[in-house]
């Protein structure tokens, strides 16, 4: 189901919703230049929507949400944007919140503004807690450096061979050629001026990564050629308690490249945290 949230100065953000409408909430926030169809393995999983309320957004500027023109480079705007989410998907109620890639970022953001309000749990994948020169939270990996600034550029000679070559980076595993053409269409379809307003921040998240007070579960696949591990490394040494899980094999698209693994992980760590 296909509807709709207003965050942040009036902004129109599109989610798609899956499972039952009174279940506990998962709440899915896809990477940079992507959207909610990133999450199209887990909002079709029978046992994932059996028992959870899954919510996938289009981030500001990304897939069918409105782009405005600023509040990209602000951390309240974001923070803004996932609490309308999270009051949509959870009434009331805490949800586990799951970044990907720069979504990761995101909900670091949420985390800044308003702490684990609303939040039973975090789950990052690939993700990047921080962005900015030498801040170990958002290293990235040779795919991604390869790919820069080219794939920020509004001449598509220069931003198509890029995002080409990226999206083909992003699963260590042979996945079929439609999924490399639907991550690509995706991204051209993030305006060049987002996709570079997104890389204009710098972000230490030390403190808030080392205050989170409800348990956190770090993914990440060995082979990510996006984003470092030791990125992710660097998240779980600050989150008291994280767990860990290191997949042998895999790129940056675990919850696609290992569905199955993946989603049993997601369903297991949920399950507990509204166990309580």
């Amino acid at each position: 189901m296909l509807t709709e949230v207003v965050g942040a100065g009036g902004v129109r953000l599109s989610l798609r919703v899956a499972g039952a409408a009174n279940a506990s909430a998962i709440v899915l926030v896809h990477g940079w230049a992507q959207s909610s169809l990133a999450w199209s393995a887990q909002l079709a999983d029978q046992d994932l929507t059996r028992r959870y309320r899954l919510v996938a957004v289009d981030l500001r500027g990304h897939g069918g949400s409105d782009v405005p023109a600023l509040g990209y480079d602000d951390p309240r705007a974001w923070a803004e944007d996932l609490a309308a989410v999270l009051d949509f998907a959870g009434n009331g109620a805490p949800v586990v919140l799951v970044g990907w890639s720069y979504g990761g970022l995101v909900i670091t953001d949420y985390l800044r503004v308003h702490g684990t309000t609303n939040v039973a749990g975090v789950v990052l994948t690939g993700a990047i807690t921080e962005i900015g020169r030498n801040r170990p939270g958002g290293r990235i990996g040779p795919a991604m450096r390869a790919a820069l600034p080219a794939a920020l550029s509004d001449d598509p000679g220069e931003a198509v061979p890029a995002l080409t070559a990226l999206c083909s980076g992003m699963s260590a595993r042979p996945v079929d050629g439609p999924l490399t053409q639907s991550l690509l269409g995706t991204s051209l379809s993030v305006p060049p001026a987002v996709r570079a307003a997104l890389f204009r921040r710098d972000v230490d998240s030390s403190v808030v990564l080392s205050g989170l007070d409800v348990p956190a579960l770090v993914i990440h696949g060995t082979d990510d050629q996006v984003v470092d591990l030791s990125a992710s490394e660097y998240a779980a040494g600050k989150i008291a308690g994280a767990r860990t899980r290191w997949m042998p094999g895999t790129g940056h698209l675990p919850f696609v490249e290992a569905a199955a693994e993946f989603n049993s992980a997601l369903s297991q760590f949920a399950g507990e945290r509204f166990a309580h």
